[in-house]
């Protein structure tokens, strides 16, 4: 099962590919994907009908108890043949629907057969995360399906609308699972199996999970969003809203209703909630003009019926709920794919616009007639098989009050009733709108239709008529889900002949009521539009929206004033108020020991100096030289303390910090402003107090709330033995702890990129300064200088010692890099460390000789070497997998190179390799953004001043 899913994968892939090359002709080889899948479930058949239900299991996530659980139920049996089948046929209807030149084909053939793969997969898994993934997949791939042309805004609206509310049941779903998975368990066989108790939290999980299911098939107060998708074009109606993603819901519902269904809240979420959207749907189906708007709403009156009747609970109505589905797949689809043909024929959907039709288009006014009368349910149709069956299933409930009480029982078969003759009055409608000869209106011109156009909609309406015609085969194939359910009798066989029964005269009933509304669908008209919206959604979710963007702004305006000091104050007293509240009522501290030796006293009187100097000094530039010196005064703590690690790690990142500081204080002023008389003052004194108050205090208790021996005891033996290295510290950064160092250089890319894109848009990628005729001052001599770049700045802003200096320190800074690098696994060093060391030495070019001598010394883009690095680090993450190994395993090599000798090589060199390289880019990004781009904006200024000079 994970090859078929893997197959649509590799599909969705190549489907780009195939759309430039072949144009419309990749539709029908990408229907091959869901072919095959439907021949395999084809294939398995059999073994699912007598219980032997195939299985895969691929571990995932062994540590947290989740694999990728694949099984393939009745139930999930059905749903896939659906969505295989269906699918397969409207991919090959997309090859005459879509016009070959048309530029979005890239992306939808790819989007198409994604969203295929991610339904397939939703139906097939057994486990309810691995569910919730397949879950969120279809709703992303469906907005991209609905909003299929960006530069229609009523497609990108609509599409937005689907995403919130589909969004918004997925994240209440999302709580439900987690709750169900902490509480009980993640897979849904042993779920079903084993039936928690109905406690508070598993009717919570249930009501969630619901919500899930009823904003995905489009139950009120969510259904509104299903008519604003039929902006999407006519394919992707066919399948997603009437064979696949809407099935979604119907789907969970039916998974869980075994087990479930006598929760409480669960028949008003399903059986009075599909009630009512069925009358809603079909009420509001009444009133259209556009024949695919009315299949829409006649759409959302479906899934209600579906969800109604698979709610209920009983053996017969599980029964009539899968005939339901199926029946539904089939008439929907042919009926969007009709509407589709009809469309592109004609050139319109309005049915007070067709006139005549139907004869001129009889390879599909046919098949839509067949698929328009299962849909209201005459026989000998699916429909009418399966609405029988319904019908049967709440004659039941209203025999037995079980498990609906007597009145409820009755309002839903009455309610079942009603909605059945609004079904036969819009299909009516849809029948006598798209293809009927209208008094007082010229025929409509027709174009001819290619045979491949209506070859889907043709077999899919056929299938109406045969399903119906052979529904006592389709009993046994769909007994072993309804025999699951522990209410109810044995359910009668779906049949065409069941004799005079209760339900067969409901549903004449049903059909003769639907008929009159039709033949007076002028009174029906204009009573409908005395009556106001009972339920009116879209104007509640935009309503909603309006709110939800006021809130926005009035928050908005009253957080984000745009002050920095305002920010840090505001996050400051919520650190003191929460974690240092917290700590300072404890209780009891650990005994305090303030120091080892008299070198950590000198020490940290000097980083107190400093700090204090900081709040009286006026210059900017004096400030972050003594905020530096805390920073150094750290590092000779880690020094006394023999962590010469980290000692080397926080020297440098401090020299970093500095440089960067200097770089922009350029475009500041040379001294604060002072207001010694500031009330702000006072409290930002106090403010700096408590937040310093706070981290001692949580030091404190953190390090006297440990109970058992830390893990690091350890260390010491599985660095030596796990990761071939005497220094713990970079064996645990590469080795024990490497997941964690993949994530931190995964955000130090993140941050390389913000520092070009933020400070200066043109800093990454563009053209190098490199040193010519033109950059060269006409003052500057052409000899006489040690660094090539330095003969680009003025004369004044030039000093040879520097220069001299610079010449003589940058390889030895180069080397001094390598060998931390290097020698990192033994010695105290590493990527990190080796990096910041080659980036200081391209600063120090940088300053002695100006942005060009930087791009002398380094002739290549930053993101392109922190690209290469982010490769190496998960080339080398992954490298173990083609040697049978795990990722990110280490392995020691030992051999002689002469004239070295024995060479001990680590595989995870390499690792830290990569995060050499993404450090030196990023210290390039931040020298040329910083650096470069200021000096770019200072010479622009003074070439404009010189310009306004000479012009005046």
């Amino acid at each position: 099962m994970a090859q078929l899913l893997l197959l649509h994968l590799l599909a969705a892939v190549v489907a780009p590919w195939l759309a430039k090359v072949l144009r419309t002709k990749a539709f029908p080889v990408l229907a091959v994907t869901p072919a095959v899948s439907f021949a395999w479930l084809v294939s398995v058949s059999g073994d699912v009908r007598a219980g032997n239900l195939p299985t895969q299991r691929i571990s995932w996530v062994p540590g947290l108890g989740i694999d990728l659980d694949f099984r393939l139920t009745t139930l999930s049996w059905v749903l896939a043949l659906l969505v295989t089948g269906v699918g397969a046929l409207v991919l090959l209807y997309c090859t005459w629907y879509f016009a070959d030149r048309d530029p979005t084909l890239w992306r939808f053939t790819s989007v198409f057969t994604a969203f295929a793969g991610a339904m397939l997969g939703l139906v097939l898994t057994d486990n309810l995360l691995l569910l919730y993934v397949f879950w969120e997949l279809t709703t992303v791939f469906s907005y991209l399906l609905i909003g299929h042309n960006p530069a229609s805004s009523t497609n990108r609206r609509a599409a937005m609308q689907a995403l919130v509310v589909t969004t918004f049941g997925g994240l209440a779903m999302l709580i439900g699972i987690i709750a169900v998975g902490v509480h009980h368990t993640y897979s849904i066989s042993e779920l079903l199996a084993h039936p928690p108790a109905l406690d508070a939290v598993t009717v919570t999980a249930l009501v969630l999970l619901l919500v899930g299911a009823l904003s995905k098939s489009a139950l009120v107060p969510f259904h509104f969003w299903l008519p604003g998708a039929m902006a999407a074009p006519t394919p992707v109606s066919a399948y997603l809203h009437a064979a696949a993603m809407v099935k979604a819901g119907i789907y969970l519902v039916a998974l869980l209703a075994p087990g479930f269904a006598g929760a409480p809240a669960w028949h008003a979420l399903t059986v009075g909630l599909g009630v009512f959207t069925m009358l809603v749907g079909g009420w509001r189906a009444l009133r259209q003009h556009d024949i695919k708007l009315l299949l829409a709403y006649g759409t959302v009156s479906q899934l209600g019926f579906i969800v109604a009747i698979a709610g209920l609970g009983t053996k017969t109505s599980a029964l009539s709920a899968l005939a339901l589905v199926i029946a539904h797949g089939l008439f929907k689809s042919t009926l969007f794919l009709t509407v589709g043909v009809v469309d592109k024929l004609t050139g319109t959907r309005d049915l007070r616009e067709l006139s005549g039709v139907g004869r001129r288009l009889l390879p599909v006014s046919v098949p839509a007639t067949l698929a328009a009368l299962s849909m209201a349910g005459i026989v000998p149709l699916a429909g009418f098989v399966s609405k029988e069956s319904a019908l049967e299933a709440l004659w039941q409930d209203v025999q037995t009050s079980t498990p609906l009480p007597a009145p409820w029982s009755w309002l839903s078969i009455a309610g079942v009733v009603a909605g059945s003759a609004l079904t036969v009055a819009y299909t009516a409608r849809f029948l006598w709108g798209a293809f009927a000869t209208k008094p007082g209106l010229e025929p409509t011109a027709v174009k001819a239709a290619h045979p491949g156009f209506v070859l889907s909609p043709l077999l899919l309406g056929v299938g109406c008529l045969l399903l119906g015609l052979l529904s006592p085969l389709e009993s046994p194939w769909l007994l072993p889900y309804a025999v699951s359910f522990p209410l109810g009798d044995a359910p009668p066989t779906l049949a065409l002949w069941h004799g005079i029964t209760v339900p067969l005269v409901l549903s004449v009933v049903s059909v003769a009521t639907g008929l009159l509304l039709f033949a007076r669908r002028d009174v029906v008209g204009r009573a409908q539009a005395r009556v106001p919206a009972l339920v009116d959604g879209e104007r509640g979710f935009a309503h909603t929206l309006r709110w939800v963007d006021r809130g926005a702004v009035e928050t908005t305006a009253v957080t984000q004033r745009g002050s920095l000091p305002i920010y840090l104050a505001a996050i400051l007293i919520v650190f003191v108020a929460l974690p240092g509240g917290a700590a300072a009522t404890r209780g009891s501290l650990p005994p305090i020991r303030l120091w080892d030796n008299a070198g950590q006293v000198v020490v940290g009187a000097f980083m107190v100096v400093a700090a204090l100097l900081v709040l009286v000094t006026r210059r900017r530039l004096t400030a972050v030289m003594l905020v530096g010196a805390t920073g150094y005064g750290v590092s000779l703590l880690f020094i006394l303390h023999g962590a010469p690690d980290l000692a080397i790690t926080q020297m440098l990142v401090e020299t970093v910090s500095l440089v960067v500081f200097v770089l922009a204080l350029r475009r500041l002023p040379t001294k604060f402003t002072r207001h010694p008389h500031s009330p702000s003052r006072t409290w930002r004194i106090a403010l700096g107090i408590a937040v310093g108050a706070s981290v001692g205090l949580i030091a404190l208790v953190a390090s006297g709330g440990r109970t058992v021996d830390p893990v690091s005891v350890d260390f010491p033996r599985e660095a030596y033995a796990f990761g071939h290295g005497k220094n713990i510290v970079n064996v645990t950064l590469v080795d024990i702890r490497a997941w964690d160092t993949l994530g931190e250089v995964s955000v130090l890319v993140a941050a390389a990129t913000g520092i070009a894109s933020l400070i200066f848009v043109r800093t990454r990628n563009t053209r190098l300064s490199r040193v010519t005729a033109k950059a060269l001052p006409s003052s500057n001599p052409s000899r006489g200088t040690w660094l090539h770049g330095g003969r680009t700045m003025r004369k004044e802003k030039r000093s040879v010692i520097f220069e001299v200096v610079t010449r003589l320190v940058f390889h030895v800074m180069l080397a001094a890099s390598l060998y931390l690098l290097f020698a990192g696994h033994n010695q105290p060093g590493g990527g990190f460390a080796g990096g910041l060391v080659a980036g200081l030495a391209l600063v120090v070019r940088y300053l002695a000789g100006g942005r060009y001598e930087l791009d002398e010394a380094a002739p290549f883009d930053a993101g392109l070497l922190v690209g290469l690095g982010l490769l190496v680090v998960v080339g080398s993450a992954l490298a173990p997998l083609a040697f049978g190994g795990t990722i990110l395993e280490t392995t020691a090599v030992d051999f002689t190179l002469p004239p070295w000798g024995e060479v001990h090589l680590v595989t995870s060199l390499f690792f830290d390799i990569g995060v050499y390289l993404i450090v030196v880019g990023m210290m390039l990004d931040i020298v040329r953004s910083l650096g470069t781009g200021i000096d770019r904006q200072i010479a622009d200024e003074e070439s404009e001043r010189e310009s306004e000079v000479a012009r005046a």
